[in-house]
């Protein structure tokens, strides 16, 4: 009996310690941080660019974490936080800087900054070529950053120890509509495939080859069943299985955001729905079974274009999550 006691203590103290090593269901952000990317680091801690505060804050692993100013606000010239990414191998944390406005620091020309990942000390600053626009970032298995360019149908490249940003692949496949002609989310599953989608919505995204020396290839719809809301950003969850987070920044109404699983078929998607009703979840991170995701109501923002002082004050943010699915 005295075994089985023992074991039984062991096993709650083992559940304990697991549910206290989980990242909570829901975690707060700053207030009015309008948070545009999230990256999670090796150990867990959770990284969130401000699109508002030119800032990113981290959220280090615990069951109530704190979020603390890791990269201060236009520390580097960081304007509008866009995508973020965590270079574990080299302690490096990569955040795209945008220059579309509505943010408390100054505006700064777009381009890809670098930081020290334990501290958010500045360390690097690489200009966008012909005044492009850096959205979003993925990494392949030798260390090369691949940007989306949201003002060119291009995808950039910078290699390990380079000095500036050059041209990966351009061409008239990766364009799109509207005043925004280029590209958002990216990701590179399996280190086969690049994944790209448009900044306008559309059904389909686009696929282009990666060939063992790096090297860019043809591109390829992926079509999906319906037109997505806006592809804001995409990550590779495991073979064949992708995870959107539709951001529907040009769609009717606040709330008409989701997360969605992608299966890839060959050319065709087919769609899972994972949480609907969102406002503006232009991004997330997968961790284990489980996608991480935030709100980033922008429509509070936007609707104040022309004055700031009329912007809401003290808005709440978070990181929260749902169960992928099991299939």
């Amino acid at each position: 009996m005295r075994g089985r006691t023992r074991l039984a203590g062991a096993l709650l103290a083992l559940a304990a310690m697991a549910a206290a090593a989980a990242p909570p269901v829901v975690q707060a952000l700053p207030e009015d941080w309008y948070p545009e990317s999230v990256a999670i680091g090796p150990d867990g801690s959770f990284y969130v660019g401000s699109w508002r505060q030119g800032a990113v804050a981290r959220l280090k692993p615990g069951v109530a974490p704190k979020a603390e100013v890791l990269v201060k606000p236009g520390a580097n010239g960081l304007a509008n936080g866009q995508g973020v990414l965590v270079d574990a191998k080299h302690q490096a944390l990569w955040v795209c800087s945008g220059n579309s406005g509505f943010t408390t620091v100054p505006q700064t020309p777009s381009a890809l900054k670098r930081y020290e990942l334990a501290t958010g000390a500045p360390r690097a600053s690489y200009a966008m070529p012909d005044a492009g626009y850096c959205n979003d970032m993925a990494q392949d298995a030798a260390g090369n950053i691949y940007v989306t360019d949201s003002f060119h149908p291009r995808v950039l490249r910078l290699a390990p120890g380079a000095t500036a940003l050059t041209v990966w692949k351009e061409d008239p496949a990766l364009a799109g509509t509207g005043p925004y002609k280029g590209l958002n989310g990216i990701a590179i599953d399996g280190g086969r495939n690049v994944y790209v989608s448009l900044v306008a919505a559309a059904p389909y995204l686009l696929r282009i080859d990666l060939g063992s020396g790096g090297q860019a290839g043809e591109v390829t719809r992926i079509e999906a069943p319906r037109v997505m809301k806006n592809v804001d950003a995409i990550r590779a969850w495991k073979p064949g299985r992708l995870v959107l987070f539709e951001s529907n920044a040009f769609g009717d109404g606040p709330y008409g955001g989701q997360v969605t699983v992608a299966r890839v078929e060959g050319a065709k998607l087919g769609l899972q729905t994972v949480v609907a009703g969102l406002n503006d979840p232009s991004s997330g991170a997968v961790l284990g079974d489980r996608v991480y995701f935030i709100e980033s109501k922008y429509a509070l923002l936007l609707e104040h274009k022309d004055d700031d002082a009329a912007v809401p004050r003290g808005v709440p943010f978070d990181i929260q999550s749902r169960a992928l699915p099991s299939d």
